[in-house]
Order: C-alpha cells, then structure tokens, then sequence
C-alpha cells in the first residue's frame, strides 16, 4: 500500500529530577552533599532510511514517545539519559507543524535527520548548589520537562523522469519496459492506482529513475480523479515525459489538456523540461503511422511502442541527454 501523508504526535522525555543527598560514611562526619544530577530525557529523531518507500509505518504507529531521564542519586552520581526515538521516513519527506502549518525540514538525502523533540535537561542534584555560604543545600532541581507536537509528514517520490498522461496513455506499460518494476497493466482506465518507482538502466553506467503517475483527467488540478492526489509528486522530478495515446482522435488536444492542469496545479511545473511522446504506434495502421510519425519528427516529439520496443531506445537517449544538461543529476546504485 502506498501511503504518503501520515499525521503523527511525537514527546521527547522529561529530564530526570535531582537527589538531594549527603554523604555517610563512617569516619567522615558532616561529609557534605553528595546528590547527582538527573538523567537527560530522550530525544525524538527523524530519519532518512532509503529503504523505507512510504509513510505507512507513520500510518500505522501514530504516537512516538521517548524515555524520561533516570534519577539522580547520591556518591554524586548522575541518571540514565534516556535513548533516543528514531522514526524512519523515506527520502523526499517533507515535514510540517499541524497546527502552524510551519515548514520544519525537507529531508531528501539518504542520511538526513531532523531533531524534531529535544528531550528535558535533567535537574541538579543539591551538590550543584554547595558554596561557601551554603554548605548543606537541601534543593535540586525536578527536571525540564519534554516537548510534544503534533506534525504531518508529506512524501514527495524522488524522480529524474515522471511518466505523466490521461488514463490508458501507456505510461504504465512504458514503466515496465524499460525498468524492473512491474505496475498493474489493463485496458480499462485508471488502472494505476498509485506512483510506482523504476530503475532505468542504459548501456555503461548511464542510469536513472522513472516515475510512473497515475492518469491526470480535466479538474486533475482541483481535485478530480486521482490526479490531485499524486500531482506533488512530480514536483520532485527532474524532466516530464508527457504521454499520449497516438491513435486517439485528437493527440494535441490530450497533451493540451494534461499541459493545462499541471499548470494549473503549480507553476513549478511549468518551468521543468518536458519531452512529448505518442505511445501505442503498434495499433496504428503502417499509413497512419507513417504520416504521424513525420509530423512527431517535425515538431520534436517521438513516437514509440512499447509493446513491440519501436522508438524507445530514442526516447530513453532523449531523456538522458535532457539529465545530462542539468545541474545535479545523480546516478543511481539501486535496483527496482
């Protein structure tokens, strides 16, 4: 199941009270004040884990409270910091105070953290008080007490390519010819019910990821189908590859309508770079194919078939070069 919205409450532990003691031992009279500090409570860690692909743990266990600090005690001697709380979040999780709705970090590398709670400072014990004026204090301090918040977590996949389009446009049949991954495939619309995530390997060690974004429909952008709800996570991809089905009666006006909601959805969206593609070239008769592949050539656009592999090493070499010319493309080691 893909989850990519949890709300979560996370409590950092209180710090440990202090002891008030003094020292006895025999032969030692008037030994002086011996009470330790308290312990440190436990501190609540958000963690990038890339092996973690949704938020559904986050779905699942919604409370995350960490240990108190232990007590002091006396022979000054201080009590147990309590461990830490570390919750394990995929990588492109973006994290938001829920009742602020305040920005509190964007976590998108693989060994980024966020201290999200710190945990109470312990509380002195009443050795920390003795001076010269007073020799023999009977305070110590209880302990700072921990925070709890309430915070949403957002996922937003992290992609080179995203694979966007109406419904039955092939994206998903592209996905899983030119990757490992293996998404549902149908001839009904609206078969991809989720993003899914391939490793795309070309020859040497040429490699990128490609995300597969469920169909957009007019109103995408205002909450209609399924659009809506995974649009965010192409504003983390580095080029779009707009899908259209090529025997369709009218391919321009589907590109236009999938160009408009996205435009319509963030601006952002309109600045990435963008490659045109006419999918199912297989179903075409060899006259249709011929004229409409000439017209594809004309206005820069490609037509493939990925049932049949027709065009698509093209289209992959496209991508690639479009990566290639942009600052900060990363290869990628894992598989799908």
């Amino acid at each position: 199941m893909f989850i990519d919205h949890a709300k979560i409450e996370v409590t950092s532990g209180n710090g440990g009270p202090g002891c008030v003691s003094f020292r006895r031992e025999k032969f030692v009279p008037k030994g002086g004040p011996d009470g330790g500090n308290g312990g440190r409570g436990g501190d609540v860690w958000l963690k990038v884990n890339p092996h973690v692909r949704t938020l559904l743990d986050c779905r699942e266990t919604q409370r995350y409270r960490a240990v108190h600090g232990g007590f002091g005690s006396g022979n000054n001697k201080t009590g147990k910091s309590g461990p830490e709380v570390t919750v394990w979040v995929p990588p492109g999780t973006l994290i938001r105070d829920a009742e602020t709705g305040e920005l509190l970090g964007d976590l998108t590398g693989p060994e980024d953290s966020l201290l999200i709670c710190k945990g109470g400072r312990g509380g002195r014990g009443n050795a920390m008080f003795a001076n010269a004026r007073n020799q023999a204090p009977r305070r110590a301090d209880p302990g700072e007490a921990g925070v709890s918040r309430m915070i949403e977590l957002e996922l937003k996949l992290i992609a080179d390519v995203g694979l966007v389009g109406l419904p039955n446009a092939g994206k998903s049949t592209l996905l899983s010819r030119i990757s490992r991954a293996r998404p549902k495939i149908a001839e009904y619309p609206f078969t991809t019910l989720e993003p899914g995530l391939g490793i795309v390997k070309l020859d040497g060690d040429r490699q990128f990821v490609a995300a597969d974004i469920p169909g957009l429909i007019e109103g995408a952008s205002v909450g209609k189908g399924l659009g809506f709800q995974f649009l965010r996570h192409i504003e983390r991809t580095r080029v779009l590859a707009l899908l259209c089905d090529a025997s369709s009666p009218d391919p321009d006006a589907d590109v236009a309508l999938v160009e408009r909601e996205l435009k319509e959805y963030s601006a952002i969206l309109t600045e990435k770079p963008r490659v045109r593609v006419l999918t199912k070239a297989d179903v075409l008769s060899p006259e249709d194919r011929l004229a409409l592949h000439e017209k594809a050539r004309q206005a820069g656009e490609f037509m493939i078939s990925a049932h049949s592999g027709e065009g698509v090493a093209e289209l992959l070499d496209a991508l690639w070069r479009r990566l290639a010319e942009m600052p900060g493309a990363e290869v990628t080691d894992d598989d799908a």
